[in-house]
């Protein structure tokens, strides 16, 4: 799968992408930041990850892509049962990178493309209170905020209030 925006591509992960994932998303500011990925990450961590994504195709996970390699990811995680038309948007930016408008430029051409291929009404994503930078992100692809979760997650040994926001079908 290939998305193009104005700067950037979106791209499936490869195989021989695993270099570039490592050594862009091997940052504690990223771990701190994410809800799943570990660390320190290695490459057996990048090649569970080309594991799941060949188990779980369903699933989208691009590699952003501003020149030559893969700088983050963006993805749509997903729910069921009662969720199923609802999808969980995650993203992340390798630090050399911040701050150009990445991953606000891949969030929205991932949700709006998704709004217009697949049946999903909703797109959530959830944020950390400590990084207000990823709030913003979100708020300039289209968000809104819906509220906060107070101490809804443990993460760096700190219990943090989640931020919770939301785009819907046609916004």
């Amino acid at each position: 799968m290939e998305l193009h925006t104005e700067r950037l591509l979106l791209r499936s992960w490869r195989l021989d992408d695993a270099e570039a994932l490592v050594r862009h998303v091997n940052h504690r500011e990223v771990w701190r930041n994410t809800g799943a990925l570990p660390f320190p990450y290695s490459r057996s961590d990048a090649e569970a990850f080309f594991k799941y994504l060949a188990e779980h195709p369903q699933e989208i996970h691009l590699a952003i892509v501003p020149e030559a390699e893969p700088v983050g990811s963006v993805g749509i995680y997903l729910r069921k049962g009662l969720e199923q038309f609802v999808g969980e948007l995650g993203y992340w930016l390798g630090p050399s990178v911040w701050g150009k408008g990445y991953a606000t430029e891949a969030a929205r051409a991932l949700s709006d493309h998704v709004f217009a291929t697949t049946d999903l009404q909703r797109i959530e994503g959830r944020v950390f209170a400590w990084n207000p930078a990823s709030r913003r992100v979100l708020e300039k692809a289209g968000f809104q905020l819906e509220g906060v979760k107070r101490r809804a997650a443990f993460k760096d040994g700190e219990h943090v209030d989640e931020w919770l926001f939301s785009r819907l079908r046609g916004e």
